[in-house]
């Protein structure tokens, strides 16, 4: 049995891994629309969490397994194969997609220059090829992070890194010279609830605390306001733990530092208020519990001066031409990971990951979502097998227009990766663009 498993993040690499334990004969093909495997762990996790980036090591063994076939630069829907004709080509299909775009706030002047997602901040300084964005701290001294989760503090800890803690790390050398040259002073991670609801883990809020030369302020009187933070006890574990961080940040004595990190709470984002032509200030709303899980607005206003505004409010799955797709949740409707069409599950097509959830969980959350999907797939695989496949797919997609990138490409683009560094005095350094990470494979190919 032959299946494609489109997506090679830690979803598809345990979707893969899950069907070559599982099942002794299957080949499967992990396909990608970038020339590097990985996905999130590579373009999401940022440069500094050298820890978890080592997942690499776990998904580089299930990609070289004898019976796993990396195939990147292969675009499924438009512009590239359709998923029609994937289907022709296996036997089954496992879309592992993620949820590639961003939440909007939906408030007047979010399109102001200097306002961003976290997502493109993300992107710029993890080297993703499709990046075009960069001037993001040029004449910023206040930035404002909107969003309480663990990606808005890894964009805020970014902001406030140093030079020196940043070079040794695989970050792409024009990120790192533009961060060397910030003059940011100020950065504020702002949420709209309490401290007791914020979506951060421990871990990584306790990291800001650790950052050289930076002071975290915490306001005691918006902590106040959470009930939950005046008794923290029936609180479930990791929401306790915050709260003690934050107690200790409240009673913290103000000390002299290069840069300041305000983590504030019960404010709304209102507007984004414009100052020659972009963004100048954040206006937020007060807002209070509604004793529901909830809050309110209280009629109460505050500007946050800002030049940068990096918004981080969730994400949101996207439509895979060919696959039916439910709009409000951002998911492919699917049972157990079969794809839903017309009402009923249709055996050949799975989804597992962020596309069949919706963006929950952390990277292990994967791991069992696949397994679900892959003993869906298994019990089809009697009627799967039926259909005649014709010849290897990796000569049709070829076909199809697709610039196939094969393993041996990948390791030509570590390489190069490792040499870029080398000749910059640092570490591995990232490849930032299409035409470098290209030339490296052709290089691979001479």
């Amino acid at each position: 049995m032959r299946v494609a498993v489109v997506g090679s993040g830690p979803s598809g690499c345990y979707t893969a891994q899950s069907l070559v334990q599982q099942d002794p004969d299957v080949l499967v093909d992990v396909l990608d629309r970038l020339p590097c495997p990985y996905g999130l762990v590579r373009y999401g996790v940022a440069p500094d969490h050298e820890k978890i980036k080592s997942l690499q090591n776990n998904l580089r063994a299930i990609l070289e397994h004898e019976r796993v076939r990396f195939l990147g630069g292969v675009e499924i829907g438009p512009g590239g194969v359709p998923a029609a004709r994937l289907r022709e080509l296996y036997h089954a299909v496992v879309y592992c997609v993620g949820a590639a775009t961003d939440r909007h706030l939906g408030i007047p002047g979010e399109d102001l220059p200097g306002s961003w997602s976290a997502t493109e901040f993300v992107s710029w300084y993890s080297a993703h090829p499709d990046s075009m964005a960069d001037g993001f701290v040029a004449d910023t001294r206040s930035a404002v992070v909107i969003g309480v989760g663990n990606v808005a503090v890894d964009v805020t800890r970014m902001l406030a890194r140093g030079t020196t803690e940043l070079s040794p790390t695989d970050i792409p050398h024009p990120a790192l010279t533009a961060l060397a040259a910030s003059r940011v002073t100020e950065v504020h991670m702002v949420g709209r609830r309490g401290p007791s609801q914020a979506r951060f883990t421990t871990k990584e809020l306790r990291e800001l605390g650790s950052l050289p030369d930076t002071e975290v302020a915490v306001q005691p009187e918006e902590l106040a306001l959470d009930p939950a933070f005046l008794d923290p006890a029936p609180l479930p574990a990791p929401q306790r733990r915050n709260v003690e961080v934050l107690r200790g940040w409240a009673a913290a004595e103000s000390r002299a530092s290069s840069r300041r990190i305000s983590l504030r709470f019960f404010l709304r984002p209102v507007e984004l208020l414009a100052d020659g032509g972009r963004v100048g200030a954040v206006r937020f709303e007060r807002t209070v519990p509604d004793g529901h899980g909830g809050v309110r607005g209280t009629g109460e206003f505050e500007q946050i001066e800002a030049q940068l505004v990096l918004r981080s409010v969730g994400y949101r799955g996207m439509p895979v031409q060919g696959l039916p797709f439910d709009a409000e949740s951002g998911t492919v409707p699917n049972v157990d990971g079969r794809v839903v069409r017309g009402g009923s599950a249709v055996p050949g097509e799975y989804v597992a990951g962020w596309i069949k959830r919706g963006p929950t969980g952390v990277i292990g959350t994967n791991r069992p979502d696949a397994k679900e999907t892959v003993t869906s797939l298994l019990e089809d695989a009697p009627t799967l097998v039926h259909k005649e496949l014709r010849g290897d797919p990796l000569d049709a997609l070829r076909t199809a227009g697709a610039e196939v990138v094969q393993w041996a490409g990948w390791c030509a683009i570590e390489q190069a990766e490792a040499q870029l560094g080398a000749s910059l005095g640092r570490g591995v350094v990232k490849l930032p663009d299409w035409q470098s990470l290209m030339n490296a494979v052709h290089g691979s190919a001479s």
